[in-house]
């Protein structure tokens, strides 16, 4: 698996003490209003774990499966949500964590789909975000890191399923990608 790596763009060390810092952030904006911790799975897994760590403050976990990236998929195939597709959030506070923003419109649906179900207030928390133009006009409102528009892999990143159990993030070889 090693050898399917060309390059490494984030090493375990620079995650983790963005993460710290991250948390920080978070606790400063919410203060201490209560909210729903919303993970998408399968990617941010890695990444909540790290994270809520670092948030000592009343919280629930919800999570939400989305796929965007079925399969061999190297680019964003729109955004389904697969379970649950309801929630008891009215008049909570939510915080979505997502691995990854590139397009946006994974952060856009569920963020509509949560407002359109009563939720007081929603922000959003990536590990990383793609420096590309197509994006949906959307940020998030705390993010790790910022990258090149290059198809990454690790730290709950995958393609077809795999390189998810990587510690750090990096980019795949060519040839490796459509194997």
């Amino acid at each position: 698996m090693v050898a399917d790596i060309q390059k490494i763009l984030l090493d375990r060390p620079t995650i983790d003490a963005r993460i710290a810092l991250l948390a920080k952030e978070i606790v400063a904006a919410y203060g201490t209003t209560e909210f729903t911790l919303m993970p998408l799975l399968t990617g941010s897994i890695i990444f909540v774990a790290d994270l809520v760590r670092h948030l000592p403050m009343r919280m629930r976990i919800e999570v939400l499966a989305v796929s965007s990236y079925p399969g061999r998929a190297i680019t964003n195939q729109g955004p389904r949500v697969l379970y649950p597709s309801t929630f008891d959030v009215a008049g909570k506070h939510v915080l979505i964590i997502d691995d990854i923003l590139d397009s946006g419109r994974t952060l856009r649906t569920v963020r509509d789909l949560l407002q359109s179900q009563g939720a007081a207030a929603v922000r959003t928390c990536v590990l990383v975000r793609k420096q590309i133009a197509q994006a949906q006009h959307i940020t998030a409102d705390f993010i790790g890191f910022d990258i090149p528009d290059e198809f990454v892999v690790g730290y709950g990143l995958d393609y077809n399923s795999y390189y998810r159990n990587l510690p750090y993030i990096a980019v795949l070889h060519p040839h490796v990608l459509g194997r």
